[in-house]
């Protein structure tokens, strides 16, 4: 396990999975949101983004957190294992406020970017219905053959992994 693409709905826990998993792994952890959003929330450009993405996955090493269909190929054809955090859709809200409660708003620089507006809400309320589908059909055409696919369903779970792999290492 060197290249590790980290999926799943907002507030479902990739960034929390990925530094764990980084510093077992002793990988370089990226945060997609950190990369696509400056510090006002604007933006990158999409070249820029899908750009910056096939540079970050041709290092040997490498944890990558974020959804972002758009270039979700380029980390699922890159990756040697996929992590879908597949949480119930409680669960991601309940996740999302929580981390809004614990870290406030903003970017913190671990991972950490909160921004909740109906939008986001939104987004978590109706992922496992919209999105998750697009995922699952990604993973399969880009993924599946070369990579282990992991499959946690809840934060429990995802430490019981974390635990096992840290035991592998």
């Amino acid at each position: 396990m060197k290249k590790v693409a980290i999926v799943g709905c907002g507030g479902s826990g990739k960034s929390h999975v990925a530094r764990q998993l980084g510093a077992i792994l002793d990988a370089p952890v990226t945060h997609l949101d950190a990369v696509f959003y400056d510090d006002a929330w604007n933006a990158l450009d999409q070249e820029k983004f899908t750009a910056l993405q096939r540079e970050l996955v041709a290092a040997p090493k490498w944890v990558i957190d974020g959804n972002y269909n758009s270039t979700l190929q380029t980390r699922l054809e890159a990756c040697d294992t996929v992590v879908l955090m597949d949480v119930s859709t409680v669960a991601a809200l309940w996740g999302i406020f929580s981390r809004q409660i614990r870290h406030g708003a903003g970017h913190k620089g671990d991972g950490v970017h909160n921004r909740i507006h109906w939008g986001v809400i939104k987004y978590v309320a109706t992922y496992r219905r919209e999105m998750r589908p697009r995922v699952i059909a990604k993973i399969d055409e880009f993924a599946c053959g070369h990579a282990e696919v992991v499959l946690l369903t809840g934060r429990r779970h995802a430490r019981r992994w974390l635990q096992q792999v840290a035991a592998q290492n």
